[in-house]
């Protein structure tokens, strides 16, 4: 695992030190001037001063670096821009080369393919980024999947069509904003069997339910299915939870719309079967953790 801070303080800060270190000098400051502006030693700026320091040649010719390092240069030599100025513009250059598709980014994708496989514009510091977005989704979804493989009794409550635990990011349109398991979940022998790691846009069925219910009015963001069963809607019931009914012969679209419209607060949609159609439980709730923890309550 390699983090941005350790590519900006390998990759960039030598050469941008060493730059700002030689344009200082060319100003007339001598080496201890250099070192106690740069907040360095003097052997260090004696080291950029005889090339003993590797550059990058990327960032010397990149036209935002040369253009901070004049302008922090004359600041400081003349004295009109403070040493927590010349941090901060610095700081805020860094910001923007770690943008997607910029010098720092780049570096940090070859030390960190992973990072390679996201789509779209990211910057990997930005607490809005629909790359930390997706990572929070599927821990929380494997978070899920923990609760449901130890809870005692789950397997029994899986339908023939298996289950799947989905949740989808906050602003999620199809399905490929959703999370879940890639297949579903089945009972083998009595053990509910993941068959492998969440992926976004792996299920079909529940994260187009979840999907249709907040198309309806609905805030979750994560679903479960389990198997319909009268006891079971009475537990859910009994523990407090808003549950509609529903049969299963028209569109589940259609259905769910319906539901929602008659119980808007409706977090457990039990859709009772019809001809050729499997009864199935809906449980709704804000993560894919709580979800899992709603039924898990229930066995206990």
């Amino acid at each position: 695992m390699k983090f941005a801070e350790e590519v900006v303080v390998e990759e960039f800060l030598p050469t941008f030190r060493s730059m700002l270190a030689e344009e200082l000098r060319e100003r007339g400051l001598t080496q201890i001037e250099v070192a106690e502006t740069l907040g360095i030693s003097q052997s260090a700026v004696s080291k950029y001063a005889h090339g003993e320091v590797a550059r990058r040649e990327a960032f010397i010719e990149d036209e935002r670096v040369r253009e901070l390092i004049e302008r922090a240069a004359d600041g400081l030599a003349n004295g009109e821009m403070s040493r927590v100025q010349a941090l901060v513009e610095t700081e805020v250059l860094i910001r923007e080369l770690q943008t997607r598709g910029d010098l720092l980014a780049e570096l940090h994708e070859r030390a960190m393919p992973e990072l390679a496989a996201y789509e779209g514009d990211f910057r990997i510091h930005d607490p809005e980024s629909a790359i930390r977005t997706t990572e929070r989704v599927l821990s929380s979804v494997r978070r899920g999947l923990r609760i449901l493989e130890n809870s005692s009794g789950f397997a029994g409550l899986i339908p023939n069509v298996g289950s799947n635990l989905v949740e989808c990011t906050p602003d999620a349109a199809t399905i490929d904003d959703v999370a879940g398991v890639p297949g579903r979940i089945f009972d083998v022998k009595g053990r509910a069997t993941i068959p492998g790691d969440p992926e976004f846009g792996v299920s079909e069925h529940v994260a187009s339910v979840l999907l249709t219910a907040r198309e309806h009015g609905s805030d979750a963001c994560a679903a479960l299915n389990v198997r319909y069963d009268p006891s079971l809607v009475a537990l859910f019931e009994d523990a407090g939870y808003a549950v509609v009914e529903f049969e299963g012969e028209q569109s589940l679209d259609r259905a769910i719309a319906d539901a929602l419209e008659a119980t808007p607060e409706a977090d457990v949609l039990a859709q009772t079967g019809g001809f050729g159609i499997e009864p199935v439980i809906y449980v709704l709730a804000e993560d894919a953790e709580t979800a899992a923890e709603s039924v898990r309550v229930l066995l206990r």
